[in-house]
Order: structure tokens, then sequence, then C-alpha cells
């Protein structure tokens, strides 16, 4: 499949437009967590670079919250400044879904999820910048059709609702979309990519901000990171947030199933 971009809302000729592709594209690729990557913008999938181990891959939902509990970003995934935000935790009975309406909600997880959890973190206010808001969730599936089912899900998402509702006072939107299987472009860290970007308001820190999201499925697994902008922070500052803790989950992930020699 190759890069898919869905324009959300704008026109197709609008100069900010080719900026936000730059971004999406620039985006995409993950750290190499080995430090050997060549820069070349080519690489294989993430099937190619690992065999994961059947007796690793969680089974029950126990295994698949200490699954999660390996993989999750922690404050220092992201780099140095970020802090927890409270509640830091989601509660592992919910998922986020958008409704029919637009608005996220917290409902009970799918059939097909063993286990999810949120974190919520946060680069600090100071002076002449506001807060950066920052998510991570890892959501064990119970089989690698339902995780990719989920990415599915994800791209109508946005196609269906340019415009959502995060919480109360919280929206984004203008939103582009973008997705890439393992071995496209420079996506060679999971089977599949997506990213949104975006414009995020808020009644507490004003807008429009810059907003960033990736999500990545390898085997029964996502993982994604959203990153919320404000007043005096960059694109690129969010951007490269968003990614670092992104490439570390992957990681992770990888560590926790890959058949030892």
């Amino acid at each position: 499949m190759t890069v898919l971009l869905v324009g959300c809302s704008g026109a197709a000729d609008d100069p900010g437009e080719a900026k936000k592709r730059d971004a999406s594209t620039r985006a995409s690729a993950s750290p190499d967590p080995g430090g050997t990557g060549d820069g070349d913008g080519a690489g294989p999938s993430a099937e190619e670079t690992f065999v994961p181990d059947p007796a690793r891959l969680p089974k029950t939902r126990a295994e698949a919250r200490d699954f999660i509990d390996r993989v999750i970003a922690g404050p220092d995934s992201f780099g140095p400044g970020v802090v927890k935000r409270s509640p830091y935790e989601s509660d592992p009975a919910t998922w986020p879904v958008l409704g029919e309406d637009c608005v996220w909600q917290q409902r009970k997880p799918a059939p097909s999820v063993l286990a999810t959890l949120t974190r919520s973190f946060e680069v600090p206010a100071e002076q002449g910048k506001g807060p950066v808001r920052l998510g991570a969730v890892v959501t064990v599936h119970r089989t690698r059709e339902d995780a990719a089912r989920e990415m599915a899900e994800s791209i109508e998402e946005g196609m269906r609702c340019p415009t959502q509702q995060l919480r109360e006072g919280e929206q984004i939107g203008s939103m582009i979309s973008g997705a890439l299987f393992g071995g496209e472009a420079t996506q060679a860290t999971s089977e599949d990519s997506l990213t949104e970007l975006g414009e995020y308001r808020s009644s507490e820190l004003g807008g429009p901000h810059h907003y960033f999201w990736q999500q990545a499925q390898t085997l029964q697994f996502t993982v994604a990171v959203t990153g919320k902008g404000a007043k005096g922070r960059t694109e690129r500052e969010i951007d490269d947030l968003v990614v670092h803790a992104q490439g570390m989950m992957l990681a992770r992930l990888e560590s926790a199933v890959e058949k030892q020699n």
C-alpha cells in the first residue's frame, strides 16, 4: 500500500497542505533503536527484522497487562523535561471510542482486546511557552487480525470525523492522515503505521496549535502516541517528542516478544 493522505478539510491547493505533508513524511520515520540506521530512507519491515517467539506472546488478560507494563512509555521515553500528568493512567476497564457524534468517550474495551492502557504526560509551561500535552497507549488484541482491524477503523474515523471533540473544551480538526505498511519509504519499525496531523484547540490553551498522532501495529499489538501543542511550541518540537516515544515503545515491544537464540 502506498502512502494514503486524506485531506479532511481545506482546498487541495491550500499552501499549508504542502507543509503538513512534509511533516507527515518526516514524522513517519521512528528513531533507530540500535543507532545503526544509514539514513537512506529504506529498510526491511518489522516482520523481516525480528522473529517473534509464540511462547512469549500474551494469551491471557494477566499476561497482556504484564506485557503493557513492560512496553508502554514513561516520562523518560519522550526525553528530558517530560513529567506525569494527573490522572496518569486510564482505567484499564475502559478505552477511548469515537462516537457517531464525533465525540470521544470512554467505553468498555472491544471483545478482541485482552488489555489496554493509556498514560498522560506533559512538558510543563515555561516563560513564553504553554504546556505540551502528551499521551501514550498500548493495546493487546487477541489476534493479529484484530489489531489490523483497529488500524483500519482508525483510518475510517479520520475520514468520518474531520473535526473531533477529545473531551470537554478540547477539539481537533483540519486533519491529514497518512498510512505506511512496513518496508514502505522510511517505515521499517512495524507492520503498519498511521499518522495524523491537524489543529488543536482548547478552552484553556487557545489555538489553533499543532496536533500530531502516530499509531503502529505489529503482530497483535498497537501502540500510539499523541502530542498537542501550545503557544510558543514548534511543530518540530511536538513531532520529535511523539516520534521518540513511539520508537522507544516499538523497540521494547520487539524485545519483549523476540525469539531468543
